[in-house]
C-alpha cells in the first residue's frame, strides 16, 4: 500500500488561511522565511482582501501546503508520491525534496506576479460539471475567436471539467453547456485563465527564473498534475514547474496512474477537499481523505489500518 499526498490550485482559499497552519516551530519558522524573503508580514497575505490577489492566494497556499505536509511527516506518515494541481505542484515539490522551500517561494510569488500582470481582469476560471469532453470540446469550438478565447483547462473526471478564458466566452460556453445537459456551471474564484495558450508568456518568463534555481532529484515520487506521468529528473520538474500554467491540468489521469502504482491512501493538504472528491471517483479501493476535514490522529490510525491490509 502507497500513500499520496495531493495539493490543491486555486480556489478553496479562506481568509485567516495563514493563522491556522499547525502551531509547531516548523510551521513558525516558514512564516518567518518567508516575511524575510517577502520583505513584509506574510501574516498580512491571508486577509479577504489581501486574497483578491492571485499572487498573495498563491503563495499563501504554497505556504499552507509545505507546511501541512511536514506536520504530516512529523506524524511518522511516510509519503510515495506527492501531486499537486497547478499551484500546488509547488509545495508538492518541496515536500518531494525537489525544490528549496525559498527558491519555491519566490518562484511563486513572481508566478502569481505574472499571472497577474497579464490578465487583471475580465478573465478567469469556470467549472462544468454532467458534461463528457467530446460534447464540451465542441461548444469550445463554436465560441472560441482570438476576441473571445475560451479553452479546455481541467481534465479533473469524466463529467468534470474547468474552463478558462474570458469572462463573456465563458458565460457563452456554460449557457450553451447547460441547455446540453450539464448538470451544473460555475464561476470559480481564480481571477487569471490558467493552464491554457493564454499564459504561454507568463510561463516563458517563469521558465527563465526557474532556469537560475537548482533543483535535485526528489527523495519522494513526483507525479505531475499536468501529464500524469511520475518524474525524477530535475530538469523535467523544472519544466512542468514552470510551465504548468499553459498546460491543461489532467488530474484524472494523474490519479489514474497513482492508483495503478498501488496507491491505496490520498491525503489532502488544506484547505478544501475538491482532489478528494476527485479521488475518490478513481480509487476502488483504498480511501483519499482531506486533512483539513478530519483529524490528524484519524488520519494515522487509518494509514496504519490500511498498510496491514
Amino acid at each position: 500500500m502507497k500513500i499520496l499526498l495531493t495539493f490543491p490550485g486555486q480556489g478553496p482559499q479562506v481568509p485567516g488561511m495563514l493563522h491556522h497552519l499547525p502551531d509547531n516551530d516548523e510551521t513558525r519558522g516558514l512564516l518567518e522565511r518567508a516575511t524575510a524573503i517577502l520583505g513584509e508580514p506574510v501574516l498580512d497575505w491571508d486577509s479577504a482582501e489581501a486574497l483578491q490577489s492571485t499572487r498573495a492566494v498563491q503563495v499563501c497556499l504554497y505556504i499552507a501546503g509545505v507546511a501541512y505536509a511536514r506536520q504530516v511527516r512529523q506524524a511518522g506518515i511516510r509519503a510515495d508520491f506527492v501531486s499537486g494541481l497547478s499551484i500546488g505542484a509547488f509545495p508538492a515539490a518541496v515536500s518531494a525534496g525537489a525544490l528549496g522551500f525559498d527558491d519555491g517561494l519566490r518562484l511563486v510569488a513572481l508566478r502569481g506576479e505574472l499571472m497577474e500582470r497579464a490578465y487583471p481582469d475580465g478573465y478567469g476560471l469556470s467549472a462544468v460539471t454532467g458534461l463528457l469532453q467530446r460534447p464540451l470540446e465542441q461548444i469550445i469550438a463554436q465560441v472560441h475567436r482570438p476576441d473571445n478565447p475560451v479553452y479546455l483547462a481541467n481534465l479533473n473526471a469524466e463529467d468534470q471539467f474547468v474552463i478558462a478564458g474570458s469572462e463573456r466566452a465563458m458565460a457563452q460556453v456554460c449557457v450553451m453547456a447547460r441547455e446540453q445537459g450539464a448538470g451544473r456551471t460555475q464561476r470559480l474564484a481564480v481571477a487569471v485563465p490558467s493552464h491554457c495558450e493564454l499564459l504561454r508568456q507568463p510561463a516563458t518568463a517563469l521558465a527563465a527564473a526557474m532556469a537560475k534555481v537548482s533543483l535535485r532529484r526528489p527523495d519522494i515520487a513526483y507525479l505531475s498534475g499536468s501529464t500524469g506521468r511520475v518524474l525524477w529528473q530535475p530538469a523535467r520538474i523544472a519544466d512542468d514547474l514552470a510551465m504548468n500554467m499553459a498546460r491543461p491540468v489532467h488530474w484524472q489521469d494523474a490519479m489514474v496512474s497513482a492508483y495503478e502504482r498501488d496507491v491505496r491512501l490520498a491525503i489532502e493538504m488544506p484547505p478544501g477537499a475538491v482532489l478528494t472528491g476527485l479521488t475518490k471517483r478513481v480509487m476502488e479501493q483504498g480511501e483519499a481523505i482531506a486533512l483539513g476535514q478530519h483529524p490528524l490522529e484519524l488520519i494515522i490510525a487509518l494509514a496504519g489500518r490500511l498498510s496491514r491490509r
